[in-house]
């Protein structure tokens, strides 16, 4: 088991936008792969919170997200399309400042399309929670943290406040 750091609000490769996984690196991608699962899974033990992760949060500077809610997903490379015209607000956390909350709008819905591991094209529809979730971990390859999305300048809470809705990262 491999739980790295993650980076913390402030660290300024948090704001770098990473780099495409080519196809020959796949062999390579595992390890990281396994080190986004232990290191999402340590925080969510810890904190009680945690549906995934994108490379960069742990300093790997690729276009790499880890998805874990009922049964494990690799999105490489993924582009975000379809994004709908409604919007919904919500709470959102990040493993980069585990106690801040920040009230966003996000796309209700969208379609993420992406690599598997083995290469292949793939795209799911995703909405509400869900469409939120992958927003947020596609800007983070984009080098875009939650804190730049605040609807506005009372949208920062402390965990453990009274925050009706908070998704969680």
């Amino acid at each position: 088991m491999t739980v790295r750091d993650i980076l913390l609000l402030g660290n300024p490769r948090l704001y770098e936008v990473c780099e495409p996984v080519k196809k020959e690196e796949l062999p390579r991608l595992q390890s990281t792969i396994n080190d986004l699962h232990d290191t999402m899974m340590e925080f969510r033990r810890k904190y009680k919170a945690g549906r995934a992760i994108a490379a960069p949060q742990i300093g790997v500077m690729k276009r790499l997200i880890y998805m874990h809610i009922d049964e494990p997903i690799v999105f490489i490379n993924p582009t975000l399309q379809d994004l709908s015209v409604d919007m919904i607000e919500v709470w959102d956390d990040c493993m980069c400042f585990p106690e801040l909350l920040v009230k966003v709008r996000r796309h209700k819905s969208c379609t993420i399309q992406y690599r598997d591991m083995n290469w292949n094209q793939k795209a799911i529809d995703l909405e509400d929670s869900l469409s939120e979730l992958i927003q947020h971990e596609y800007d983070h390859l984009d080098g875009v943290l939650a804190v730049s999305r605040a609807i506005d300048s009372k949208s920062f809470a402390l965990r453990g406040q009274s925050t009706p809705g908070v998704a969680q990262d």
